[in-house]
């Protein structure tokens, strides 16, 4: 998708913002998986997710080629809107950002707080990016997709600061919600003419990328039913698929109690919190430890947006409800 310019740029336009992200190996993680384990902590950043990055550069993107444009429409789960509501409202732009019923109550205020102008709409992601790529025309706003070229670009700086700071992984385990993130790595990994392997990672309740993959075409799912929000996608998307079906050594479905087991390992040997999709990746490397023993392995720690109660909930042992 990019060569190394490309990325050099993007990560220069996304550092003037916002601080790169620690890649820290962790003994204690090791020992638990008898591997080299190495964590990318996009946890760290200032909305505690990944996504930041890619909001960055597609409001730089929309200023320069759409210097007329009023603002931004999208949907969310939380950690995308987020993003795109911090970038718009700090370059002058509206952000108009719609959320499922029954979002995230934390997440929720933490748009708000970014500027967004928040809207309940639907039962799931997918109904809530229906109604927002809906209105977009009407609002006369540029209506963000849940994937992007400009998304990805920022997205995959993360993945270009992890292959540069960590020694050459042997595999990499990303989660996938709408394939910016995976697709991210892939991209930077090829730039810089690696041979890592890329592993993604889908909850069971939510693996359309998986079956999606296997069916070498776009399966949509009934439901998404999952506590790991960040991964409740019915619909995968078409562009993404085409990049990760084929850059991914294959995608990895684990179950809720799986995340939960992780997100728990991930507090005891690192203390840092991990919301869902945040604990995904470490999930499915603990039930591929016999495969990578040995090996050097990276996990990507993509969020710490998990509320309060459902965060001690999980902590005290129990697997969060969706």
């Amino acid at each position: 998708m990019f060569d190394r310019r490309e990325l050099e740029e993007a990560a220069a336009l996304v550092h003037a913002q916002v601080p790169a992200t620690p890649t820290h190996h962790w003994p204690q993680l090791s020992t638990r998986i008898g591997a080299e384990v190495w964590v990318k902590h996009e946890n760290h950043l200032p909305t505690g997710a990944f996504k930041v990055r890619g909001g960055i550069t597609l409001i730089d993107w929309l200023r320069r080629t759409q210097p007329d444009c009023p603002g931004v429409i999208t949907a969310t789960r939380g950690n995308h809107g987020q993003s795109q509501s911090r970038a718009a409202t700090a370059a002058g732009l509206r952000a108009v950002i719609y959320v499922p019923r029954g979002n995230s109550p934390e997440k929720n205020a933490a748009m708000r707080a970014y500027g967004a102008e928040l809207r309940e709409h639907g039962d799931d992601f997918d109904e809530a990016r229906l109604a927002a790529m809906a209105a977009a025309e009407a609002e006369g706003l540029f209506p963000v997709p849940p994937f992007h070229r400009e998304l990805v670009r920022g997205v995959a700086t993360y993945g270009f600061e992890m292959f540069n700071d960590a020694p050459p992984l042997d595999t990499v385990y990303v989660p996938i919600g709408c394939g910016s993130g995976i697709c991210g790595v892939i991209a930077a990994r090829d730039a810089l003419g690696l041979e890592t392997e890329v592993v993604g990672v889908v909850a069971e309740g939510a693996a359309g990328a998986k079956l999606s993959v296997e069916a070498g075409r776009v399966v949509e799912t009934n439901s998404a039913t999952t506590f790991a929000d960040g991964m409740a996608v019915r619909v995968p998307v078409a562009e993404a698929l085409a990049i990760y079906g084929k850059g991914a050594s294959r995608i990895v479905a684990v179950s809720d109690a799986q995340i939960a087991d992780a997100a728990r390992a991930l507090f005891t040997d690192t203390h840092n919190i991990a919301e869902g999709a945040g604990a995904a990746a470490l999930a499915a490397l603990m039930a591929e430890r016999d495969r990578q023993a040995g090996k050097r392995v990276a996990v990507i720690l993509s969020g710490g947006n998990i509320d309060s109660a459902k965060a001690a909930r999980l902590l005290s042992g129990e697997t969060p409800v969706p």
